[in-house]
């Protein structure tokens, strides 16, 4: 799970959906937020958040974090992202002008894993469309985005080409034409 909005997954995420989340700091069985307490009650992820350890949970260190992650043993990536284009290209880690945190492991983890989704808000804060035509901020990944999940919507890439598959309750279809400039083929309903 990368930062920001993705460490939400694992306050949804239960034991009963058979699924082992991994944080790239060196922890797998990753479980949500505990109700109470901070950082030097809990481990954390890396996002600096506290989380639980589920049962069976395993820590180690960063080279075996990211030899599972380079290795191809990661299914699915859940990151962050500030835009993306209609080739399916990421760019998450850098905007020009900016203090520059760091690329971290959003390359490892956008190229390494299986399949990529991307949590984030449709829109900047003034407006601007994150689902664009072609990336301008600095590159991530090339072409390697499986998913975008917004507040509006859901997109995929099937064939390699930007499509509309969901509305998120309550948002529309004009509501989402008109907040994307990327262009984008329409299949609501088709599983």
């Amino acid at each position: 799970l990368g930062v920001g909005i993705p460490t939400l997954v694992a306050d949804l995420i239960t034991p009963e959906h058979g699924i082992n989340l991994h944080t790239e700091n060196g922890m797998l069985g990753v479980g949500p937020a505990p109700d109470s307490g901070g950082a030097l009650e809990y481990p954390v992820n890396a996002g600096k958040l506290p989380v639980t350890a589920l049962p069976g949970a395993s820590y180690f260190d960063s080279a075996t974090s990211f030899a599972m992650i380079r290795g191809g043993h990661v299914d699915v990536a859940v990151m962050g992202g500030l835009q993306v284009d209609e080739a399916a290209n990421l760019a998450n880690w850098a905007v020009p002008g900016r203090p520059l945190l760091g690329v971290g492991g959003a390359m490892d983890l956008a190229t390494g894993a299986k399949r990529l989704i991307i949590t984030m808000t449709h829109s900047v804060p003034k407006g601007r469309s994150k689902i664009v035509p072609e990336c301008t901020l600095p590159l991530t990944a090339r072409g390697a985005v499986s998913m975008i999940i917004t507040e509006l919507a859901v997109f995929e890439f099937p064939d390699g080409q930007l499509t509309l598959t969901e509305l998120m309750p309550g948002a529309t279809l004009e509501q989402v034409r008109e907040k994307t400039s990327a262009q984008f083929v329409e299949r609501l309903g088709e599983a």
